[in-house]
């Protein structure tokens, strides 16, 4: 036990990958550590797992610049070895940004996780946008429903702004939004209370805030 190491990777998952859900990204990660020949440490108990932990859960259909995932390796091994063995199995759609090696002892990586950055664009033009924001920003409570329950979205938006428009004149928008445990913000919600269809937005996660 005392030989492992722990590493946290920064990586993007990009066009395609957009459709990739949680559970296959996490074993695309899996197949990729084994292909590079890595040692990777096995959870104990009845059903040993291998010990990769995905930072938060991306939803379907979202593209991003900014995941995170900590690993552990049954022993240690310069960072530089670790990366060079990753790159040659990465998947179409991920990239690796950064890999570092944090402490053992660390928080679970979801536990630290505070808040998410998401950049929108928007397909289709909307005439009012800077008024919709204005009202939206100006309101104290945002009541909203998810899976039945209902509860306040406005807490849940740290910040909400515009972006420069892309070069082909497309609006985009910056969010940052709660992504603490029980309290998450969903930027295709904040989409809804615009009254903008997340059907004509494309919307990427651009960084995970760690505590």
């Amino acid at each position: 036990m005392t030989n492992q190491i722990r590493l946290r990777i920064t990586f993007s998952k990009t066009e395609a990958m957009r459709y990739t859900s949680h559970l296959d990204l996490h074993r695309t990660w899996e197949r990729t550590f084994r292909r590079a020949g890595l040692p990777l440490a096995y959870s104990q108990g009845y059903n040993p797992r291998p010990k990769i932990i995905l930072a938060c859960a991306l939803p379907l259909g979202i593209t991003s610049l900014g995941e995170i995932l900590d690993v552990w390796l049954e022993k240690g091994m310069p960072i530089s070895e670790v990366l060079s063995a990753l790159q040659s199995t990465l998947p179409p759609g991920v990239t690796i940004y950064h890999l570092e090696q944090v402490g053992l002892q660390e928080a679970a990586l979801p536990t630290q996780i505070t808040a998410a950055e998401y950049a929108a664009e928007i397909l289709e033009s909307v005439i009012d946008l800077d008024n919709r924001l204005a009202i939206l920003l100006s309101e104290d409570h945002l009541n909203r429903e998810r899976r039945g329950r209902g509860y306040d979205l406005r807490p849940l938006i740290e910040n909400l702004s515009r972006l420069p428009d892309t070069a082909a004149g497309c609006q985009r928008l910056s969010m940052r939004l709660s992504a603490r445990e029980g309290a998450t913000g969903r930027p295709e919600e904040v989409l809804d209370a615009l009254g903008i269809s997340s059907h004509s937005v494309s919307l990427t996660r651009t960084k995970l805030i760690l505590k």
